[in-house]
């Protein structure tokens, strides 16, 4: 594996092909900037940007097993309401449809939760990562590459601005 870099690109995500919903974007104004070869990103993703230079463009799909998998029924749960009360009161500002909140699993790691439906005594939330089951439609362009230093590299993030991170 050659040296990790940063990579500073713009791109359009969409959901599927170059028609598809727009999921996000980073322009020129406010670009995406990503630590590459450190294991942070999709590895079909780095591989399809990885010997592209300044100004070179890009334009290619992922297919959804290759970057979030397909959308899993088992993580898709109802949860007792009392998961939201805290210290006594319902945690109603953020019991609403749509919502992600973050819980942890049993284990004390912190996971991203969707809130589908909420019921008398129950939540029920989806646990899926929010870009599975999608196949993932990338275009944008490199607009510059360079080595990362070995603090990124040790910390696994890009470091700017005047704190380094």
């Amino acid at each position: 594996m050659s040296k990790p870099k940063v990579i500073t690109l713009t791109y359009e995500l969409r959901s599927g092909s170059a028609e598809g919903e727009v999921i996000e974007i980073a322009g020129k104004e406010k670009p995406a900037e990503f630590l590459f070869g450190v294991g942070n990103l999709v590895p079909d993703f780095e591989n399809n940007i990885n010997n592209l230079q300044n100004g070179e463009t890009f334009d290619f799909v992922i297919a959804a097993d290759k970057a979030y998998g397909a959308t899993d029924p088992t993580a898709v749960i109802d949860l007792p309401r009392s998961v939201f009360v805290i210290d006594g009161e319902e945690a109603a500002d953020m019991l609403f449809e749509g919502n992600m909140v973050t819980m942890r699993d049993q284990n004390g790691q912190p996971l991203q939760g969707k809130i589908l439906e909420i019921a008398d005594e129950t939540v029920k939330m989806d646990f899926n990562h929010p870009l599975a089951g999608h196949d993932l439609h990338f275009k944008g362009e490199i607009l510059n590459t360079r080595e990362a230093n070995q603090e990124e590299i040790d910390h696994k993030h890009v470091h700017t601005g005047q704190d380094g991170h």
